[in-house]
């Protein structure tokens, strides 16, 4: 049987391992792969697959509808590659057969390696997850917006620890766009903040990282009615100071973790 891999990180797609497209055409026909990819390997209830693929305007006869819809889909995929049990269908394959799933996986591996203070190894592997993205998540679903906000969020967390990653090998001047960038998207995003104040302190920018933080204080006060959290002021006190950057306790005295092999700059990474 020809394997076949799925991508929901965008419009979604069905890809055979010589990465030619099997063509999935119609809106509903990719909301129903989508539904089901979300959940490879087990049985969605009919019902719930008429109100994800359907959303709002189910039609009169939905389970007739439901049945057809698999049918094409089956007749795009292969007959062996939708499952029914249970009143409902499942997808035949595997997690790591689906962008979204290896993306999960991927993003875990490289927090724990950043965490085992191995920011080298921990940067290669969330530049291969973060590649997976190709837009929006689940762009094919009628009403994805808690589903995808989730995935977006967990898409934040990774490049996160992937400029973390890049902070500790020494990346700060590479990693300022990128920080800049995301800082304008999330101004009130408190790590994403003191990631930008350590890149500017890191580069021997003490002036704008101060600036930047007055910015940042005076924001969180006017939107949120807050002061800046412990992180911010502790940075905020060692750029008063003037506390070498090699003194960072997250930053290993010579810029990278012992062993680490040299990784790909920051401005590699997909940032959307």
């Amino acid at each position: 049987m020809v394997s076949v891999r799925y991508r929901i990180l965008g419009t979604t797609q069905a890809v055979r391992n010589d990465g030619t497209l099997v063509p999935v055409g119609g809106a509903r026909l990719r909301a129903l792969l989508t539904v089901l990819a979300l959940r490879p390997g087990r049985a969605v209830p009919a019902a719930a697959l008429v109100d994800e693929v359907w959303g709002v305007d189910p039609p009169a006869d939905a389970t007739g509808a439901l049945q057809a819809l698999v049918g094409r889909l089956r007749r795009a995929l292969g007959a062996d590659a939708i499952g029914s049990a249970e009143g409902g269908y499942w997808l035949r394959a595997a997690a790591d057969d689906i962008d979204l799933h290896r993306f999960e996986r991927l993003a875990g591996e490289g927090s724990r390696a950043l965490a085992d203070d191995d920011p080298g190894k921990a940067a290669v592997i969330l530049d291969d997850a973060l590649a997976l993205w190709r837009g929006p998540a689940l762009a094919d679903l009628p009403d994805r917006s808690a589903e995808s906000s989730r995935w977006e969020s967990r898409r934040l967390d990774a490049r996160r620890a992937r400029l973390t990653a890049a902070l500790a090998l020494g990346h700060a001047e590479q990693s300022l766009p990128d920080l800049t960038a995301l800082c304008d998207a999330h101004p009130l995003d408190e790590p994403l903040q003191s990631l930008r104040l350590r890149a500017l302190r890191d580069a021997g920018r003490t002036a704008e990282a101060l600036a930047a933080y007055e910015s940042v204080r005076q924001l969180l006060a006017d939107r949120l009615g807050t002061d800046p959290g412990p992180e911010l002021r502790s940075l905020h006190g060692e750029l008063l100071r003037g506390t070498p950057a090699g003194t960072d306790p997250g930053r290993p005295p010579n810029g990278r973790g012992a062993g680490a092999p040299a990784a790909r700059g920051p401005g590699q990474a997909p940032t959307g």
